[in-house]
């Protein structure tokens, strides 16, 4: 398998990243869609499938008349405002390129297209690059899970771990909210009258924070926290999110189950929690098979032995490994720096990770052909 030419690959990078594409501004994710669509279209020769969904632009491409057999998944908005690259401009030094989103994963995007386009075969591959990765897929969940459907296996582009290591687990997500209702009163007149939200979020948030078991790497995280209107009032209302990371389908939903039991502990107020389950965890047995048939893959091209990491942080890769396809993840840019100012992106990694996408790719269409 050829090593794609990397000065062709360090223009495509250049040209998405230079297109800012903030997840939550529409116009922007269309615009980093089209910019896209043109750097695929020149590489594979065809156009892709443009699918909006609630304002969101996916990009999507389909090779063969069969079943889809391999999905190459990620995506290309960023955490990075417009106006990031003023002062964070694209710029390669040595061998680092540097610019808001290139590593997470706007490399990895990139990546995906040229690994194709070298293909000589491509029947049964699909690439899915979505829009709104970063705000948790609201849009493009039952896209990747569609096109999930009957694959051998999903690869996904996003960034490297620590060193280059490929991603074979990542902890699951739940999102919630716990909303309080109380009663206000004069807090200095009469505040036997009230029923005091702020001191039920206590409760709440030393319960919910009781949830979390370390030696399972279950963490269970009140975050964001607001009660009450003025300082001489009885809070009426409070509110607080949390944030829960589980290895297991199982502690996902012992966290689930206890979260909806929340019982007031105030007499007279009104607890209730919104949210729940976000993406499932992708557990090590979902990658295992594929992380060791890559490591073949890289040792027949002469790279340096792959290495594994399970990480805290979700991505798409979890909805395809929940959904039952055996998913493999961080195959995208080595670098580091994801969401911060130091984010970087390894020019020398480009062409080999590249290399050992396509391989992979194409070793997984010969067994699925027989």
């Amino acid at each position: 398998m050829p090593f794609p030419d990397l000065p062709a690959m360090l223009d495509d990078i250049e040209r998405l990243v230079t297109r800012e594409s903030p997840s939550a501004d529409h116009a922007a994710v269309a615009a980093s869609a089209d910019t896209l669509a043109r750097i695929g279209e020149r590489l594979l020769g065809a156009p892709p499938d443009r699918i909006v969904r609630d304002g969101w632009t996916h990009l999507c491409w389909r090779f063969g008349r069969g079943p889809a057999r391999v999905l190459l998944l990620g995506h290309h908005d960023t955490v990075w405002p417009l106006g990031s690259l003023t002062t964070h401009p694209y710029t390669v030094e040595g061998d680092v390129l540097r610019g808001p989103g290139c590593f997470d994963m706007k490399a990895g995007a990139v990546m995906a297209l040229h690994a194709v386009a070298a293909l000589g075969d491509r029947a049964g591959v699909t690439i899915l690059i979505t829009g709104d990765e970063e705000l948790g897929s609201p849009s493009s969940r039952a896209l990747i899970e569609d096109e999930a459907a009957g694959c051998a296996a999903a690869l996904v582009l996003e960034a490297s771990a620590d060193g280059g290591a490929l991603k074979t687990e990542r902890k699951g997500v739940s999102l919630y909210q716990v909303r309080v209702k109380g009663r206000a009163a004069h807090a200095g007149l009469e505040p036997e009258r009230g029923v005091n939200a702020t001191v039920e979020l206590a409760h709440q948030i030393l319960a919910v924070a009781g949830l979390a078991d370390a030696e399972r790497g279950t963490s269970v995280t009140p975050t964001v926290l607001s009660a009450g209107t003025t300082a001489n009032t009885v809070p009426a209302d409070g509110r607080f999110a949390v944030d829960v990371r589980v290895r297991s389908a199982a502690e996902q939903s012992r966290v689930d189950e206890r979260m909806r039991a929340l019982e007031s502990a105030v007499e007279g107020s009104v607890v209730e929690v919104l949210g729940g389950p976000n993406r499932p965890p992708m557990e090590a047995e979902s990658s295992a098979a594929l992380f060791a048939r890559a490591q073949k893959v890289a040792a027949t091209l002469g790279l340096a032995p792959l290495t594994a990491a399970a990480v805290g942080g979700a991505s798409d890769g979890n909805f395809t490994a929940g959904a039952g396809v055996p998913t493999l993840d961080g195959l995208g840019a080595v670098g580091g720096g994801a969401h911060a100012d130091t984010e970087h992106v390894r020019i020398g990694e480009l062409p080999g990770r590249t290399a050992l996408v396509s391989a992979l790719v194409a070793d997984l269409l010969t067994d699925a052909r027989r």
